[in-house]
């Protein structure tokens, strides 16, 4: 058996480092060992960091984090914690954040969930369904934000996963939400109703949102990139009480 079958994949990370480092040091090319099978798709992610690492830099926590795994894998993870009533600790704090659960302390013991609202358009069935979330899981409101898009406060360990289930089955998410992703895509308040507008930008919003859930090249980048359209109105947050009215 070759020693590489006897060393553990934490040990063999901190190998594959060590030698990258000589390598950087000497002046020489760091040697291939991710590198992909022939015809599998390159991991543009991994590359960048190589190129990083390469010149003898250190990653930081959070880059090294998405390195040892996709953070959009850690489903089960976030189930556990949420079956044991427990809050995401260390860099965990930073992994949850991809699917929009973002641990506001010390301020504040609770998560906080931000959702993904294309062009900010919500059905009345949705918005009802949000108001039943933040009345039985949160605080009872929500933020409105300057992207078009709504903040569930205020959410007990235990309920995380209950939320995220909930946002699906109302057709909603909050998967991509926080971290290193691209935003809430937004567009013109008035799409669809303003009988003056050159385009309707709903279904353009609705089809970058798509592609973005449903490819991981846009998920794990540097720096947020953000899509907006150019503000019109107020920044910062309002706060409202989502509660059903009559009928």
């Amino acid at each position: 058996m070759g020693v590489e079958a006897d060393l553990s994949e934490e040990q063999k990370r901190y190998l594959e480092r060590f030698m990258t480092g000589i390598a950087a040091k000497r002046g020489a090319a760091p040697t291939a060992t991710d590198a992909s099978p022939a015809g599998a798709p390159r991991d543009i992610h991994r590359a960048a960091q190589d190129s990083f690492v390469v010149q003898g830099k250190a990653l930081v926590p959070e880059e090294i984090a998405k390195r040892q795994g996709h953070p959009l894998d850690m489903w089960d993870e976030i189930g556990a914690n949420s079956a044991a009533a427990r809050f995401s600790k260390g860099i965990d704090v930073f992994r949850h954040k991809f699917f929009g659960l973002f641990y506001a302390g010390p301020a504040q013991d609770a998560f906080m969930c931000r959702l993904r609202m294309p062009n900010g358009v919500l059905t009345a069935h949705q918005l009802h369904g949000i108001s039943d979330i933040a009345e039985r899981q949160g605080g009872g409101y929500a933020d409105v934000t300057t992207r078009a898009n709504l903040q569930i406060r205020e959410i007990g360990a235990r309920d995380a996963l209950t939320v995220l289930t909930a946002l699906q089955d109302l057709g909603l998410t909050s998967r991509g939400a926080g971290a290193d992703n691209i935003r809430n895509i937004t567009g013109s308040p008035t799409a669809g109703i303003d009988a003056q507008e050159l385009i309707d930008t709903r279904p353009l919003t609705h089809a970058l949102h798509h592609y973005i859930l449903n490819h991981r090249e846009p998920a794990k980048v540097q720096h947020r990139l953000r899509w907006r359209r150019p503000d019109r109105g107020a920044r910062g947050y309002q706060r409202h009480r989502l509660r059903r009215g009559p009928g």
